[in-house]
């Protein structure tokens, strides 16, 4: 589960699971809901291995939720199904999706960056939360 965190300037969300590898799973169909309309719309037609460390879980996100925007901005690539596979500080993944077309998917607004502004990875009530912080 996501939730839209309204902030000054930019927008964050605030994202709940009950396992680490959901969590994840769960920040990336949060940003693309940040950045499409209808992410509904976007069926897994391309696969993306992703691999990462990082020194902490928060670096681990930021880089994650980096990696996925980069995806988007160098190759046009809405990601929303993951399969999510996290071993200490290290993340595997499976992302898929498919090439933004504007007759199918109504973008919303265009993310500059993932800021560490309220970056947060934090165990809650037997569960998982993050937030985070995105420039537009």
């Amino acid at each position: 589960m996501y939730e839209v965190i309204e902030h000054t300037a930019d927008i964050g969300l605030r994202v709940s699971a009950a396992t680490l590898e959901e969590l994840f799973a769960e920040a990336g169909r949060g940003l693309l809901a940040l950045v499409v309309e209808n992410p509904e719309a976007v069926e897994p037609r391309q696969s993306l291995d992703l691999a990462l460390a990082a020194a902490a879980v928060e670096y681990l996100l930021f880089d994650w939720l980096a990696e996925l925007l980069r995806v988007f901005d160098s190759r046009h690539l809405l990601l929303g199904a993951f399969q999510v596979q996290i071993d200490g500080l290290a993340l595997r993944a499976r992302a898929s999706g498919e090439t933004a077309d504007p007759a199918r998917h109504r973008l919303l607004r265009e993310i500059k960056a993932i800021t560490y502004h309220r970056l947060s990875v934090a165990r809650v009530n037997g569960g998982w939360r993050a937030e985070f912080i995105v420039d537009i």
